[in-house]
């Protein structure tokens, strides 16, 4: 049984990786190591200014800190939430928070922009 409990596992990551429209379906990211990160392994974090689910990092804010886009057609449930960005394009968030990536993580896992100007955090697992 544990085997099969194994491949089955590994069957359903090859498809998330392989369809990855189908993988966003669900949940545009998820927790790994007690940190959110998106479908690549990338941390995400959120922005200390973005106030009632609107987004306030744009221009050269969101070349440093790309936001998570979604497709115009996205629907989010439960604590997801689709908002529409000053540019018109669409970005995830959660628990109200729009959601974002860091340039400088350059590799999984990493979380170089934890802290940065006391204002950006990673998003961590609520217990």
């Amino acid at each position: 049984m544990t085997q099969m409990t194994a491949s089955f596992k590994a069957l359903l990551m090859a498809a998330a990786l392989t369809l990855p429209g189908l993988a966003m379906a669900a949940e545009p990211a998820m927790m790994k190591d007690g940190m959110m990160v998106d479908h690549k392994g990338m941390t995400l974090y959120t922005f200390d200014k973005d106030s009632g689910g609107k987004s306030m990092c744009n221009g050269d804010c969101a070349k440093n800190w790309p936001p998570l886009m979604a497709p115009a057609d996205a629907k989010a449930e439960g604590k997801w939430t689709v908002i529409k960005r000053d540019d018109g394009m669409m970005q995830y968030a959660y628990d109200g928070k729009p959601l974002y990536t860091f340039m400088k993580d350059e590799k999984p896992g990493e979380m170089k922009g934890d802290g940065m100007k006391d204002v950006w955090h990673v998003v961590h697992e609520h217990k």
